[in-house]
């Protein structure tokens, strides 16, 4: 497995330990006077993913058979933040999916009974494979690997997630895009029975729920699909079976519950950007130099927070990843194209 060597403010990979035991390492480095350097030690060129443990977690997520088979096979991703994950409870906990509830904490609520298994995955447009294909024919030809990555949601909180799933860009490739292909139309189920936010009339949004990706944005090494957390199937509320995760743009760019990805000539136009497109545009980038229209955007909630700890932290350009990604926008005006 190739491990990157850190550039200068590059993304740095860490030794991450599990969730039940990271907090007893820390006091352990802490008592032994290393602290916060240690921890935050990044991955050095010939290491190897046995170097860094995954995330667990004791919830009692379960996924298909297939599924649970691919999981024991999970390994360290190059990818991946130094600081330390966000507590599960919190990632589940804490989430916007409209489908369930404008409310974070109503997705957990209300999607228990979601039904993500059997799951179907539609390729469409310009390319050469098209067609219907059964989920496990989807994931199945990847090794899944573990990616520690910061996700900023444009309503100014953050967290840090340590999604399972493999490169968005392998899948794209396997259907052969042809010249045509300029972007990537992906879109969530649209399922009122089993949504019920779908159905109401009070709804603030169109659905099937829509988001879109320039094609050299989804090739890029940082876009992944992910199956699951804490290295487990992934929550109903997160965006089960399958969802999307591009870690320098704004959370709603990562589109959940995936059921078609089309190749297209013309860029979508995508569920936010027609529902207000003044303050929410098609790319999306994580950028603190361009505020929302109605809150600054300079820095973030990152959770855990709490009233007496907010837990504020300075929002970086690309989220912190510009060392890969900056080039995609080489020339062009980032407050125009937000």
């Amino acid at each position: 497995m190739l491990i990157k060597i850190p550039k200068s403010g590059d993304i740095r990979s860490s030794e991450i330990t599990s969730e039940t035991v990271f907090h007893q390492r820390r006091q352990i480095l802490k008592a032994m006077g290393l602290g916060a350097v240690a921890l935050g030690a990044p991955l050095t060129a010939g290491a190897t993913s046995g170097e860094r443990d995954l995330y667990t977690t004791q919830a009692p997520l379960k996924g298909p058979a297939w599924l649970e088979d691919k999981l024991k096979t999970l390994t360290p991703g190059p990818y991946s933040t130094r600081e330390s994950a966000t507590p599960f409870d919190y990632v589940s906990a804490y989430n916007n999916f409209y489908e369930f509830g404008t409310g974070k904490t109503d997705p957990a609520e209300n999607s228990q009974g979601f039904v993500t298994d059997p799951w179907k995955v539609e390729v469409a447009g310009e390319a050469e494979l098209t067609g219907k294909f059964d989920l496990e024919d989807i994931v199945n030809p990847y090794a899944l690997e573990e990616r520690v990555y910061r996700l900023r949601c444009v309503e100014a909180w953050s967290m840090v997630v340590p999604w399972v799933g493999f490169p968005l860009a392998d899948l794209l490739k396997r259907f052969k895009p042809n010249s045509n292909a300029k972007y990537v139309r992906f879109e969530t189920l649209h399922d009122p029975e089993q949504m019920p936010a779908q159905g109401s009339r009070f709804a603030t949004i169109d659905y099937p729920y829509v988001e879109g990706l320039r094609m050299d944005e989804a090739m890029n090494e940082l876009a992944f699909l992910s199956v699951g957390v804490y290295g487990k199937a992934m929550p109903n509320q997160n965006g089960a079976p399958i969802r999307l995760v591009v870690p320098w743009k704004y959370g709603f760019k990562s589109i959940k519950s995936i059921v078609k990805i089309e190749f297209t000539k013309r860029r979508p136009k995508t569920t936010w950007e027609l529902s207000n497109s003044r303050e929410y545009g098609f790319y999306a980038n994580v950028n603190p130099g361009v505020d929302h229209p109605r809150w600054s955007q300079s820095r973030e909630r990152r959770l855990p927070a709490s009233l007496f700890s907010q837990n504020y932290v300075e929002t970086l350009k690309f989220n912190g990843y510009a060392p890969h990604v900056a080039h995609l926008y080489k020339g062009m005006d980032l407050r125009k194209y937000y």
